[in-house]
């Protein structure tokens, strides 16, 4: 039976598989071939804050480009990139506005998980 072993802080200090005979022995994710594509693959980003989507266009040299844009856009779309507390990756705004700057759906989600770690 697997269980966690914790540090005084509550980190986890291991994965440890539980054996019958009441010893245990380390359990690491190497151990157990069904984890394979999950090993490496960090949660998808779906959404980030106001803050950390203006950060990142800012820091890729974007913000401006996208300024021009969405001041040529109607008044939703103004409202919405202007008030909004949070940016979802599959709305309509963010397509369009993505697809206007040239991103493919891999620089996409890489913009996205780059925003989320700011």
């Amino acid at each position: 039976m697997p269980y966690v072993s914790r540090l005084a802080d509550g980190a986890i200090d291991g994965l440890y598989e539980q054996l019958q005979e009441g010893v245990a022995e380390e359990f690491l994710p190497d151990d157990d071939p069904s984890l394979g594509a999950f090993r490496d693959a960090s949660p998808e980003v779906s959404s980030v804050s106001a803050r950390q989507f203006r950060l990142m266009l800012r820091r890729t040299g974007l913000l401006d480009a996208v300024k021009a844009w969405v001041a040529q856009q109607d008044g939703e779309t103004q409202d919405a990139f202007e008030y909004s507390g949070t940016f979802v990756k599959e709305s309509p705004m963010m397509a369009a506005g993505f697809a206007a700057m040239g991103f493919a759906e891999q620089e996409i989600d890489q913009f996205f998980a780059a925003a989320a770690s700011l």
